[in-house]
């Protein structure tokens, strides 16, 4: 879907659609109405392919003069849209049509309210957030470089994606992710790799999952990395090493309960220190985090399934893509939080 209508009469939108998962005919009248109302020009329209998931049409409405591309579909087309809006001052637009809207929950903007994501699209200001990018390197020697917005991870996440029933997502949305896990753990193992980080000499370890998170709040509330921040120039890595026959309840606890509960008081955050179990989960700050593999594993970004790789490097772009936010929105992170300490950077992971 396209348009070849003149923009002279003000900046321009597009949109990149994924057919699948949404029906662009309903947002069809909400975006030429929020245009007209604004003075902007006909919006774009693109729909992604098999072949092009959103790279490609994104580079196209760039060149063709978009100020700021909206993404509808899942956390993997805006992924997509992100990867192909890098390098440019082209904003990202964040409709709350997918199934986690995982950025959209970690910046806090409205995750239900189509109209209101649509005007603040036209009436918005930018806000500059950091780009995770990773160099995938496949075990025949192959490698790709692609970006994430909230994490990337080997391990569990990436099993229980890959286990993840498709049509059960199709139907219960993030929930599925539940049943992934329950099929993922009996398959997890340990796995043998080396790691450095922020240049740092190589160290060998074993851990039953890695995630490098630009971003910590995944769907259903859980607070996975809680320091994490979509725009401190930083990346957060948490490894997960699961111990005995309650090792996978103790991690358990320590992200849902200790992060998602404790961790929002001064009270709570003062158990967690005297109760702080340093071997389940471990967390680490830096800018640069490259690792290799014994074995091949399999690696998720966003939530989407990326094969397996036998080395993965991973850094961040500071401020490197600009995202569309309402104008009166003047705090990206959580307000219940504690901010970040990133004065002493802790290399154990």
């Amino acid at each position: 879907m396209g348009t070849d209508a003149d923009a002279a009469a003000g900046p321009r939108a597009a949109i990149v659609v994924n057919p699948v998962k949404v029906d662009a005919a309903k947002l069809l009248p909400i975006i030429e109405a929020a245009e007209k109302a604004n003075g902007w020009g006909e919006t774009l329209w693109f729909e992604t392919t098999v072949d092009d998931p959103g790279q490609g049409v994104t580079r196209e409405a760039i060149a063709a003069g978009a100020s700021v591309v909206m993404a509808a579909g899942g956390d993997g087309t805006v992924r997509c849209v992100a990867e192909g809006l890098r390098g440019s001052s082209v904003a990202l637009g964040l409709l709350p049509v997918g199934t986690g809207n995982l950025l959209a929950r970690n910046i806090e903007m409205n995750l239900t309210n189509v109209e209101l994501a649509v005007s603040s699209v036209f009436t918005g200001a930018d806000r500059m957030i950091d780009l995770g990018i990773t160099r995938i390197t496949r075990g025949d020697g192959t490698a790709s470089e692609h970006v994430f917005l909230v994490v990337a991870g080997l391990g569990i996440d990436a099993k229980m994606i890959a286990k993840t029933n498709v049509k059960l997502k199709k139907a219960v949305g993030w929930l599925a992710y539940v049943d992934g896990i329950g099929r993922a753990i009996p398959t997890l193992k340990p796995v043998k790799l080396r790691y450095s980080l922020d240049g740092s000499p190589w160290r060998s370890t074993t851990a039953h999952s890695v995630m490098v998170g630009n971003c910590g709040l995944l769907p259903g509330g859980l607070l996975l990395i809680p320091d994490a921040r979509p725009d401190d120039g930083h990346l957060d890595i948490v490894t997960l090493r699961p111990e005995g026959p309650f090792g996978w309840l103790k991690v358990w606890n320590k992200l849902a309960f200790e992060n998602g509960v404790l961790r929002k008081s001064a009270a709570g955050r003062k158990i967690i220190d005297l109760v702080h179990d340093v071997r389940s989960v471990r967390y680490a700050t830096g800018k640069d985090f490259e690792l290799t593999l014994d074995l091949e594993q399999e690696i998720q970004l966003d939530g989407d399934a990326f094969g397996t790789a036998i080395a993965v490097h991973t850094w961040v772009h500071p401020a490197g893509l600009a995202v569309r936010v309402p104008a009166d929105d003047t705090a990206l992170l959580a307000p219940d939080l504690p901010a970040p300490d990133h004065s002493a950077p802790d290399h154990s992971a």
